[in-house]
């Protein structure tokens, strides 16, 4: 229901000149509520994208889903993973990632306080998230990490939507693991949890998300597309400045929902230590991302596929090249 009411608002956006009088009407879905959000939540907070000549409606809409509604036409830009332009394009679409906010797998690999090891997870159900999706390939490889194989071990795979239902779906009993953000799964861990796997220390290149256009938005209107890959960028480096660290955690704070001011220090520590401060995707991220959607099965046809496939890099050389990077900084 909230994607009809938002898609109310959307106006063609190529219909609109850059920096028009009236400012773009536009809807960005993000397909998770993580710490790498932060860029977009920023930039439309501190009106970064008004700066930019557009009037941007955010919403969270689960990767897999929020890929759908892309390929539908429905929503123009989305911040997801990379698995999910694979096999939208897999599948008939035509997209590319112009950014990458988090470039390698960094999940916890989360358990009930019983499950000590792999051996205790064997005939137990895991919570993986949108099938294919970078919280489910965090699962797998996770489980690969602990010597499982799920088929061998009888264990359960379900597809429980988003982060707060898989901690809920831990919580209650009805998983015994499940893969969430560090910064969330800082809350479960307090109450008890046991990490089987901290995925951020075993440094797994992956696209794990980044801003997602259709490539036939670049060719009609790459001024649109260039304003909000540099609203975007400018987001990223408002995080990074020092001087706006309260800012920053009180926004964290409020969309992430959580209320204990040391775990909100430890979400921004985070989110500064990973977010790259030149957000491009990472053509080595999208490699491991294909090799791994492969060696688990995860689509028929990505043995078929090569990382440029699937990024446009164009953004980033003209933003390095013209000196828009060190400009931020």
């Amino acid at each position: 229901m909230l994607l009809i009411v938002f898609l109310g608002h959307i106006l063609i956006a190529s219909a609109f000149p850059s920096f028009a009088a009236e400012p773009t009407k536009l809807l960005l879905a993000h397909g998770a509520i993580s710490n790498n959000v932060a860029p977009i939540w920023i930039a439309k907070e501190q009106g970064i994208f008004k700066k930019y000549g557009l009037d941007v409606d955010l919403v969270f809409i689960i990767a897999g889903r929020a890929m759908q509604a892309m390929l539908a036409g429905q929503v123009p830009v989305g911040m997801v993973g990379g698995t999910h332009v694979l096999n939208a394009n897999t599948g008939g679409g035509d997209f590319a990632m112009i950014l990458g906010v988090e470039n390698r797998l960094d999940y916890l690999f989360v358990a009930k306080p019983a499950i000590k090891g792999g051996e205790d997870l064997k005939g137990k159900k895991v919570a993986i998230g949108t099938p294919a999706g970078s919280a489910s390939m965090a699962a797998y490889v996770a489980l690969d990490h602990l010597g499982l194989v799920p088929r061998r071990d009888n264990i359960v795979l379900l597809g429980v939507g988003g982060v707060p239902e898989r901690m809920g779906a831990l919580r209650a009993g009805s998983v015994d693991a499940t893969t969430l953000s560090p910064e969330i799964g800082q809350v479960v861990v307090s109450e008890g949890y046991r990490v089987l796997v901290d995925l951020g220390k075993e440094n797994v290149p992956f696209q794990s998300s980044g801003i997602v256009v259709a490539r036939s938005l670049i060719k009609s209107n790459p001024q649109l597309v260039e304003n909000i890959a540099k609203a975007t960028v400018e987001g990223v480096a408002f995080v990074h400045r020092p001087a706006n660290k309260e800012i920053v955690m009180r926004s964290l704070g409020r969309n992430l929902r959580l209320d204990r001011a040391d775990r909100i220090e430890k979400a921004y520590q985070g989110l500064v230590a990973e977010l790259p401060k030149m957000p491009c995707p990472s053509m080595e991220g999208v490699a491991s991302m294909i090799k791994l959607m492969v060696q688990h099965g995860l689509n028929a046809k990505a043995a078929q596929v090569k990382a440029e496939d699937l990024v446009d890099m164009s953004y980033c050389k003209r933003f390095e090249s013209s000196g828009f990077f060190r400009s931020l900084y």
